[in-house]
């Protein structure tokens, strides 16, 4: 995984609302992920483009249609990676201020 091409996709805020959209509907075709965006064509597939490149959207072929999914895989790992890492200390020092506050110093 290139976390530099996530972070990159993840810059843009039309990218993040496809991304809410195919989180919110998975499988969406170009048309539909383009109703409503104000965004033309063009603009959606270039981003789409990106999403693909990031690994974060992957496509599946139904006959004509190119169906649009969503790959959670790159975002759990960034979360894991970046956001993970400094949520350990916090989360232990809450339990280790409600163990005092509790006077249950035991552990």
């Amino acid at each position: 995984m290139d976390d530099d091409l996530v972070f990159r996709a993840f810059a843009d805020a039309s990218r993040r609302q496809l991304l809410d959209r195919l989180h919110a509907r998975n499988g969406q075709t170009l048309n539909d992920l383009c109703d409503g965006l104000g965004m033309s064509r063009q603009a959606v597939s270039k981003h789409l483009a990106q999403l693909e490149e990031a690994n974060l959207v992957s496509t599946q072929r139904h006959g004509r249609e190119k169906h649009h999914f969503l790959n959670p895989v790159p975002i759990g790992e960034i979360a894991r990676r970046w956001i993970g890492k400094f949520e350990r200390p916090r989360l232990d020092a809450l339990a280790d201020l409600k163990r005092m506050l509790e006077g249950d110093d035991h552990e």
